[in-house]
C-alpha cells in the first residue's frame, strides 16, 4: 500500500493555472483507505474546484489506478469529455498519476503526495515507480518521476554526464528526464521545463505528526 495526504487546495489551483476545464479522476483502492480517493474525496474537491471558478467536464473512479488494464478500459467510455478537458486531476497516489498520464495524453495532475510510512510497501511488476517523496511533481514533468527514473534525483534537467539520451550512472539505462523532455513534447508542455524547483526538502517524505499517532503509522494502536 502507498500512502497518500492531500496536497493543499491552493497548490492544487497554483498547479491547474489558467486550465478552466478539468476531468476528475479518483481511484478506489489505496487511495479510498487513506481518504485522498474515492466518491468522498472526489465529490469534496469537486465543490472545491466550482468554488473556484473551474469547469468539470467528468468524473469517473477506478478501483486500481495503478491497473493500466483498468484504467484503459474505464476510461475509454470517457473519451469525449476527457478529450473536452484541457487536463485530468487525479485522486491517487503516485504510481496511479504515472499509469494514467501512460493511457492518455493528457496532463495529469496529482492531488495528492505519497508518503513514506516505513517497511516495505508491496512489489510493483510494471516500470512505474514511486519513492513517496512527500511533493508529488508528476504534472510538470509529464507523468515520469525525476526522483524515480534519474539516478541522481535531479529537479531541473538532466545532468552534465548524460549522452545520446542515456543515463551517465548505467550507461544501458535511458535519461531519466530525456524521457521527461519526451513526453512533455508528446502532450505539448516543453514551457514547463522553464520552471525552477527548489531543493528538494526530504522531511515532506516522512508522514505528518497527526498521522504518525493514527493506526496507519503504529499497528499496535
Amino acid at each position: 500500500m502507498l500512502f497518500t495526504q492531500n496536497k493543499p487546495i491552493a497548490e492544487v489551483l497554483e498547479s491547474l493555472g489558467a486550465e478552466s476545464n478539468v476531468f476528475l479522476l479518483a481511484c478506489n483502492g489505496c487511495a479510498q483507505v487513506c481518504e485522498t480517493g474515492g466518491e468522498k474525496a472526489l465529490s469534496a474537491l469537486e465543490a472545491e474546484l466550482q468554488i473556484a471558478g473551474k469547469n468539470l467536464t467528468g468524473r469517473a473512479c477506478v478501483d486500481f489506478l495503478c491497473n493500466k488494464v483498468l484504467v484503459a478500459t474505464r476510461l475509454s467510455r470517457e473519451m469525449d469529455k476527457i478529450e473536452a478537458a484541457d487536463s485530468i486531476l487525479a485522486l491517487t497516489c503516485g504510481i496511479g498519476v504515472q499509469v494514467v498520464s501512460k493511457v492518455v495524453n493528457k496532463v495529469v495532475h496529482p492531488s495528492a503526495n505519497t508518503v513514506s510510512l516505513g517497511g516495505l510497501q508491496g512489489l510493483w511488476p510494471s516500470d512505474e515507480r514511486c519513492q513517496a517523496c512527500g511533493d508529488c511533481v508528476l504534472d510538470y514533468t509529464g507523468g515520469i518521476c525525476p526522483i524515480a527514473f534519474c539516478a541522481k534525483g535531479l529537479l531541473n534537467g538532466p545532468c552534465g554526464g548524460a549522452q545520446d539520451g542515456k543515463c551517465e550512472v548505467d550507461p544501458e539505462k535511458d535519461c531519466g528526464w530525456q524521457l521527461i523532455y519526451e513526453r512533455l513534447a508528446k502532450i505539448g508542455r516543453l514551457e514547463n521545463l522553464k520552471k525552477f524547483h527548489k531543493a528538494r526538502d526530504h522531511s515532506r517524505m516522512l508522514p505528518s505528526k497527526d498521522l504518525r499517532e493514527t493506526s496507519f503509522y503504529d499497528i499496535e494502536k
